[in-house]
């Protein structure tokens, strides 16, 4: 697998508590936009991102950011 499968073409709004979390980089994850393993033998690996204090994030699902793991708006040309 070389490149992700897009998941959706709208990001994922969460609220997030202080901590580190694993986003799904494959877009074959049970847990979108989070990892869940499926991406064991696809050659792509989640992306770990840090959150300081709580606080509301657009994450990306089309899996195609600029700004990964967080959405760029770049589904809307895909």
């Amino acid at each position: 697998m070389t490149e992700p499968k897009i998941f959706d073409k709208k990001p994922s709004r969460v609220t997030l508590e202080p901590g580190t979390y694993h986003w799904c980089a494959c877009g074959l994850s049970t847990n979108q936009p989070f990892c869940s393993g499926a991406h064991k033998g696809t050659g792509i690996t989640p992306l770990a991102f840090t959150i300081e204090e709580k606080k509301e994030v657009w994450l990306c699902n089309c899996k195609h950011s600029a700004n990964k793991p967080f959405c760029d708006g770049t589904h809307k040309t895909l």
